[in-house]
């Protein structure tokens, strides 16, 4: 079965930076859509950043300019550059991978999340 970890989470002060990994296994992670969500407390789930199999990436709004998705198929792993962090930010932030759309079975694997806290 498809396993996501994540880790880099951590307490940093606003402006700073932090950088989340998540490191796949038990599929083929090559021909998946990989995507960091997070959680704010009290708040429902969004979409951070995706990057596709051909390596295009997209992101939400509010973390443009300020975040980078990246992947290495040759690793297995997907990364969050995070910088100039704002309180805003703070949440469980989610490694998700998907299949692709022309995939006869669609799956869809979730990390465990690691927690982001902005602080002074």
């Amino acid at each position: 079965q498809g396993q996501l970890v994540e880790s880099g989470g951590g307490l940093v002060q606003p402006g700073g930076s932090l950088r989340l990994s998540c490191a796949a296994s038990g599929f083929d992670f090559p021909n998946y859509l990989m995507s960091w969500f997070r959680q704010p407390p009290g708040k429902e789930r969004e979409l951070v950043a995706i990057i596709t199999t051909f390596g295009i990436t997209n992101y939400a709004s509010s973390v443009k300019g300020r975040f980078t998705i990246s992947r290495d198929n040759a690793k297995n792993t997907v990364h969050l550059q995070m910088n100039s962090l704002k309180p805003e930010d703070a949440a469980v932030y989610y490694c998700n991978a998907k299949t692709r759309t022309d995939v006869v079975v669609q799956r869809v694997y979730w990390g465990q999340g690691t927690q982001v806290t902005v602080s002074s």
